[in-house]
């Protein structure tokens, strides 16, 4: 574009020194009868640049413009070469000599295609899903949705009035032992349960007196069902310790010679380790404690607890599926003199099964013990009022061999739930629910069978 140059400079208006008008214009301004309108613009033959192209063309003269990166330019050259020595494909160009960008595959499409109908698959067995999901992640007691589905439940204050719910069917497993079970939710220790009413002084013994009694109650019940050693198949020591003498003197006796009219399991929860081993030390437990004088100035502390343990099978547990009898006789160990604080040690025969992967199958075992503990007035009674004596006992176990008395629980698996034609051992009774609480422990109870495990 043709740039205007500056007009002529106008006359001094006879300004020199003289006086004299070098113009020759006698002083007349040569642009007074210029007029600047419409038709004198559009009559215009120069045009004058705008002040950013003068600005721009003066920086550019110094300072090239760099290209920002854009669409390249038939001009430009060949870009640079990939990796690896591989020759960049030449790039299509339109008619004016611009390139034309390749057009990138898109991946979202197949992708969105792929999950649309792994969802509609799922829709369509949803049940079969479910199942896959529990036998593989489970829902433990820390994961998230188990959180939601199987809340915390608090220690019972009151008998209760109807049963836990029941939860979809799962298979539990090493790594998921509570899956399916409403115990899941429950408390793991019995420091978590406390006398539904605040003790107070009864008979002859003070606030003081009655609230360590029921606190030797609480550590006997933890010696005697949730110490893992114990439940692991070893002798309950600590919880022996805590009986009174003649109390204790039946325990040992039952523990030496096991019999079905005196079997351990009625005082303490024992599994062989040849059948069951224990998945960890945590024992899911619901339960009640209740204090109130015996009328005859004692104190009389009742307890109703459900035990539930977690099993995986044991290095025999498809052996005795088979044959319910143990395979070789229990060796009997001599009572140990009294004063030692020991008992039968631990059978020779026991062999420690291999560790097994987190999704072999487990079972479970519901234990309900229903137990008086009596404190006599030591001014009329000749007894230890820190030892313990039984007023009444009671226990059921849901999933149990009937017909083995020999100190031991012996749980089913489902893995070798085949079992010989005619056996005894075969539940085949009515159907209870183990976790069922609203009702009393019968005296007679027949070897029956679970509705859930």
């Amino acid at each position: 574009m043709p740039i205007a140059e500056d007009p002529e400079p106008r006359p001094s208006e006879g300004r020199n020194p003289d006086g004299a008008d070098p113009s020759g214009a006698g002083g007349k301004d040569p642009f007074d009868e210029l007029v600047l309108d419409d038709e004198f613009v559009k009559g215009a033959t120069v045009k004058e640049q705008a002040a950013r192209t003068r600005m721009l063309a003066a920086q550019w003269k110094h300072t090239p413009p760099v290209d920002p990166g854009g669409r390249r330019s038939v001009n430009d050259g060949p870009g640079r070469a990939k990796r690896f020595g591989r020759k960049p494909k030449p790039a299509a160009a339109d008619p004016w000599g611009n390139p034309v960008p390749r057009r990138r595959l898109e991946w979202r499409t197949p992708l969105y295609v792929l999950l649309t109908i792994t969802v509609l698959l799922a829709a369509l067995n949803l049940d079969s899903l479910k199942f896959w999901y529990s036998t593989h992640f489970g829902y433990a007691s820390d994961h998230p949705a188990a959180a939601s589905a199987v809340p915390t439940v608090a220690p019972e204050t009151a008998r209760p009035t109807a049963a836990p719910p029941t939860l979809d069917p799962q298979q539990p497993t090493v790594d998921h032992p509570w899956a399916g079970s409403p115990a899941e939710g429950w408390p793991s220790s019995v420091d978590a349960f406390a006398p539904a009413q605040a003790p107070g002084p009864i008979g002859v013994f003070d606030a003081e007196q009655v609230a360590a009694q029921v606190k030797l109650v609480k550590d006997y019940l933890a010696a005697a069902n949730l110490d893992p050693k114990v439940v692991a198949g070893g002798t309950p020591d600590a919880a022996l310790a805590m009986l009174d003498r003649e109390e204790q003197d039946n325990a040992r006796a039952a523990l030496t010679k096991p019999s079905s009219e005196s079997d351990p399991t009625a005082w303490f929860s024992r599994f062989d380790p040849r059948d069951a081993i224990p998945v960890s030390d945590t024992v899911k437990m619901q339960g009640l404690i209740t204090v109130e004088g015996d009328g005859d100035k004692g104190v009389l502390v009742h307890t109703d607890f459900t035990y539930v343990y977690a099993l995986r099978p044991g290095p025999e547990a498809g052996k005795r599926a088979a044959s319910p009898k143990p395979a070789t006789p229990r060796p009997s160990a001599p009572q140990p003199p009294a004063g030692d604080g020991g008992g039968p040690k631990p059978a020779g025969w026991t062999v420690p099964a291999a560790d097994v992967a987190g999704d072999t199958w487990t079972t479970r075992t519901i234990v309900r013990r229903v137990d008086t503990f009596r404190f006599y007035d030591p001014a009329r009674y000749r007894v230890n009022p820190k030892k313990l004596v039984f007023s009444k006992t009671q226990s059921d176990a849901g999933n149990s061999a009937c017909d083995i008395n020999d100190g031991y629980y012996h749980p089913q698996f489902d893995q070798f739930a085949t079992r010989p034609p005619g056996s005894t051992a075969e539940p085949t009774g009515p159907a209870t629910d183990p976790y069922d609480r609203t009702k009393d422990l019968a005296d007679n109870q027949d070897c029956g069978r679970i509705s859930r495990n």
